[in-house]
C-alpha cells in the first residue's frame, strides 16, 4: 500500500516546495508494487516478441519455400536428399548445393503470368520475363538487352515436384509459428491478469486513504463544502482514475511496448524505411500535447460541474418533503437543467474535441505512411542494386498495418487519460488537505471534571461566538446551558469535543488541558446525544453497538431496557435484530432519540453531552426522556443543552448565555429568585408571555 507518509509529513501537512505533479503522484500509486508490474511487463514483452516473430517467419516461408523454387536449379549427376527429378535427371536448387555435389549443369525455373517454365539454361536473376509468340519461348529482357530462350511448360504435376522438397520446411515453420502463438497467448493472459488486478488494488488503496483522509478533516471542512461534492470525489472521481489503472495504463504500455518492437523489426527489414516510419511519432506526442491543453481546461469543468450536480441532487432528495410543500419543484428543476445545460455544453466540446483524434488523426497517418510505403517501393527499389524480395514486401507491409493498431488504440485513450488526470488531481487536492492527526492510544477513564478557563472562541477569523466564558464543572455534575439562539451553547459542545479548538484560553478536563490530547483520546470517554439522532442502516442492535467489539449484545439490551426503548422495540417481528432502514425512517422522533440515549449508555462515557435532545420530543415521550436522562446521568458528568427548561430543573447547575458571554449561573431556584433572563424565559415558556421584566 501506499504510505500516506509518502505525500503528507508527520503533520499532516504537505511540503510546499515538495508537492509533486499529479502524473508523478499516479506514478508513485503505480509502482507501489514494482514486482507485480516487473513480472506483468516481463509476460508482455516475451508475449510482444513472440507475436511479432509471425511476420519473419512468413518472410522465410516466401522467399525461401515459395517464391525460391523460381531460382536456379542445378542439374547433379546422380541422386541426393533434397534434389528434385524431372524428365529422369536430377536438380537441386543452387542456393543448397554444396562443393561436394556432382554438378553436371545449370537450369531455370521461371513464372511469367500463371505458367511455369524450365529453361534448360540460366537467366539471369533480375530479368523481366514475357511469352513470346512462338509457343515454348520466352522473351527475357536485362540490362537493355533482349533474349529468346526455350522453355518447357510445367503442369501442375511437374510444378508439385519441384515444389515437394518445401512442404515439409514450410510446415514445421507453420507449427513453429502456431507454438509461439500459442505460448504468447500464455503471457499475454497473465499479463492481463496480472494488470487488471492490480489495477483494480490501486484503486482499493485510493479509495482507502480518501476515505481515510476525509474521516481525518476537521469539521470547518465539511461545514465549507456539500456532502454531495466530497461523494463525488471520493465515488466518481476515484472511479474516472480506476480506468486509468484499469484500461489506459495497460493500453499505453502495451502499445510502447507492441510499437517498439515493430520498429525494432522494421530496422531490421529495412533501415530506411523504418527510419520514415518513425515520423509517425512525433506527430503523435504533439496531438497529445495539444489535446492535453483543452481536453485538460474541458474535463476540469466537467468534473466540477459534475460535483455540483451531485450536491444538488443530494440537497434536493434529503429536502423533497419541503421542496414539495413549498411547491419549489420548478425552480429545483431549472437550478438543475442549468447545470445539466453546462455539464452538455463542455462535454459536446469534448467529444469534437475526441472525434478529431479517435479516427481521424490515425486515419491520416496511416494514409501517410502507405503513401510513403508505395512511393518508396515504386521509386526505384526494385532495380539490381537495391532489389528487395516479396517476402520483405509482405513483412513490411504486415508490420506496418500492425504498428497503427497500437496507435489507435493508445489515441483513442486519450480522452479517458485527461478525465483521469483532471479528477486524480481533484483527488490529490483532498488528500493534500490538512488532516488531523489520529492516535487512539488508550487513556484511563475520565473522573469527568470540565473546566473553561477564558476561552475565545470564532468560526471565522475574529468574529467571535464565545467570549472570556469561565465555568467548572464537578465530576458526576449536571450542567444544564441555556440561551437564545446564536448565544454559544452549541458551540461549547463543540470545543469540549474538540471538533474546533478554542483561539484562546484553555479547556481542562480533569485538570489536563485538552489541546495536549489527542482528539480521539479526548472522545474515547466522552459522548453525545444530538437533536436529530442519526441511525444508521443495519439493525436495532447495530445501532447501539456500532459493531464495536467492547459492547456486547447482552450490554446493548441492556442500555435499551433501561431508557424504556424496549417498550416499542418488543413490538417489532425480529425485536432487537429488526432490520432498520435509512436514517430510522420508521421509528418515530422520540423513538430514535431513545436509541440514541441507548448508545450513549452502552458506551458508558464519562461525560455525556446532550445537544437539545429532547427539543422534538412531543409531551407523552418526554416522559420517558426524563427518565431516560436521570438513567444517563448516573455516576457520569452530564452537559445538556437544552430549550425546554423543564428538562433541566434537576440540574446541578444551570449556565446562562447571551452572545457568547455567561450573565447568570446556579440552580433552577436559584436562577427563578435572581429575576433575570432565565426567570424570563422560564415564564414565557409557562405561560406564553413575559410576566416580569428585568429593569
Amino acid at each position: 500500500m501506499v504510505p500516506r507518509s509518502v505525500y503528507h509529513s508527520a503533520n499532516g501537512k504537505e511540503g510546499k516546495h515538495m508537492k509533486p505533479s499529479t502524473e508523478k503522484r499516479l506514478l508513485k500509486y503505480a509502482l507501489s508494487n514494482k514486482k507485480i508490474i516487473g513480472f506483468a511487463l516481463c509476460c508482455l514483452i516475451i508475449a510482444v516478441a513472440l507475436e511479432l516473430t509471425g511476420p519473419f517467419i512468413a518472410k522465410t516461408v516466401i522467399d525461401n519455400h515459395i517464391v525460391g523454387v523460381e531460382s536456379d536449379w542445378i542439374e547433379l549427376g546422380d541422386e541426393q536428399d533434397g534434389a528434385v527429378q524431372f524428365q529422369g535427371k536430377y536438380f537441386k536448387r543452387a542456393n543448397r548445393v554444396t562443393s561436394n555435389d556432382d554438378i553436371v549443369g545449370i537450369s531455370t525455373l521461371a513464372q511469367t503470368g500463371r505458367t511455369y517454365y524450365f529453361v534448360n539454361q540460366q537467366i539471369p536473376t533480375y530479368s523481366t520475363i514475357s511469352e513470346a509468340d512462338t509457343a515454348g519461348e520466352l522473351v527475357v529482357s536485362y540490362d537493355n538487352q533482349t533474349e529468346l530462350v526455350s522453355g518447357q511448360a510445367l503442369t501442375v504435376s511437374d510444378l508439385y515436384q519441384f515444389f515437394q522438397p518445401e512442404i515439409n520446411p514450410i510446415a514445421i515453420l507453420l507449427a513453429i509459428y502456431l507454438g509461439l502463438i500459442l505460448i504468447a497467448s500464455i503471457f499475454q493472459y497473465f499479463k492481463t491478469f496480472l494488470l487488471q488486478i492490480y489495477a483494480n488494488k490501486i484503486i482499493q488503496r485510493m479509495r482507502n486513504d480518501v476515505f481515510a483522509k476525509v474521516e481525518e478533516l476537521p469539521m470547518q471542512y465539511f461545514v465549507d463544502r456539500p456532502a454531495g461534492k466530497i461523494l463525488a470525489r471520493v465515488t466518481n472521481d476515484t472511479e474516472a482514475i480506476k480506468e486509468l489503472y484499469v484500461k489506459v495504463l495497460e493500453t499505453f504500455v502495451n502499445g510502447l511496448i507492441y510499437m517498439t518492437g515493430i520498429i525494432i523489426a522494421l530496422y531490421l527489414l529495412n533501415p530506411i524505411l523504418a527510419s520514415i516510419c518513425l515520423i509517425i511519432l512525433p506527430s503523435i506526442l504533439l496531438w497529445m500535447k495539444f489535446y492535453k491543453k483543452y481536453a485538460g481546461k474541458y474535463n476540469k469543468v466537467i468534473r466540477s460541474v459534475n460535483s455540483e450536480i451531485n450536491a444538488s441532487l443530494n440537497e434536493s432528495i434529503q429536502t423533497m418533503p419541503i421542496i414539495q410543500a413549498f411547491r419549489q419543484t420548478n425552480e429545483r428543476q431549472d437550478e438543475f437543467e442549468h447545470l445539466n445545460k453546462r455539464h452538455f455544453r463542455y462535454q459536446r466540446k469534448m467529444i469534437a474535441l475526441s472525434a478529431l483524434t479517435s479516427f481521424n488523426l490515425v486515419s491520416a497517418l496511416r494514409g501517410i505512411a502507405f503513401i510513403g510505403f508505395i512511393w518508396f517501393f515504386g521509386n526505384g527499389v526494385l532495380s539490381t542494386e537495391n532489389f528487395i524480395s516479396t517476402g520483405v514486401l509482405y513483412a513490411f507491409a504486415d508490420y506496418l498495418t500492425r504498428l497503427f493498431e497500437p496507435v489507435n488504440q493508445v489515441v483513442s485513450q486519450l480522452p479517458q487519460l485527461e478525465q483521469a488526470r483532471v479528477s486524480a488531481a481533484r483527488v490529490f487536492e483532498l488528500l493534500d488537505e490538512d488532516g488531523e492527526v489520529i492516535q487512539d492510544n488508550e487513556i484511563n477513564r475520565l473522573r469527568g471534571e470540565v473546566r473553561f478557563k477564558d476561552v475565545s472562541f470564532a468560526y471565522d477569523q475574529d468574529d467571535y461566538i464565545l467570549n472570556n466564558v469561565n465555568f467548572h464543572i464537578k465530576p458526576g455534575e449536571t450542567a444544564a446551558f441555556v440561551g437564545h439562539t446564536g448565544s454559544g451553547k452549541s458551540s461549547i459542545m463543540n470545543l469540549l469535543f474538540r471538533f474546533y479548538d478554542p483561539q484562546k484560553g484553555q479547556i481542562l478536563i480533569d485538570e489536563t488541558d485538552s489541546a495536549t490530547l489527542s482528539r480521539q483520546q479526548v472522545r474515547q470517554h466522552i459522548g453525545i446525544v444530538l437533536q436529530d439522532p442519526f441511525i444508521f442502516s443495519g439493525t436495532v442492535l447495530s445501532n447501539i453497538t456500532l459493531n464495536d467489539p467492547n459492547v456486547s449484545r447482552e450490554k446493548a439490551i441492556e442500555a435499551l431496557k433501561a431508557v424504556g426503548a424496549n417498550q416499542f422495540i418488543d413490538k417489532l417481528p425480529k425485536k432487537y435484530d429488526q432490520k432498520v432502514g435509512e436514517n430510522g425512517s420508521e421509528f418515530s422522533t422520540g423513538q430514535r432519540q431513545l436509541l440514541s440515549f441507548a448508545r450513549a449508555l452502552a458506551f458508558d462515557p464519562a461525560i455525556l453531552i446532550l445537544d437539545e435532545a429532547t427539543a422534538n420530543i412531543d409531551t407523552e415521550t418526554e416522559g420517558l426522556i426524563q427518565e431516560a436522562m436521570h438513567v444517563l446521568a448516573k455516576n457520569r458528568t452530564m452537559l445538556v443543552i437544552a430549550h425546554r427548561l423543564s428538562t433541566i430543573q434537576h440540574a446541578d447547575q444551570i449556565i446562562v448565555l447571551e452572545k457568547g458571554r455567561i450573565i447568570e449561573r446556579g440552580k433552577h431556584n436559584q436562577l427563578i429568585e435572581q429575576d433575570g433572563s432565565y426567570y424570563q424565559m422560564y415564564q414565557m415558556q409557562q405561560t406564553g408571555v413575559v410576566t416580569k421584566v428585568v429593569s
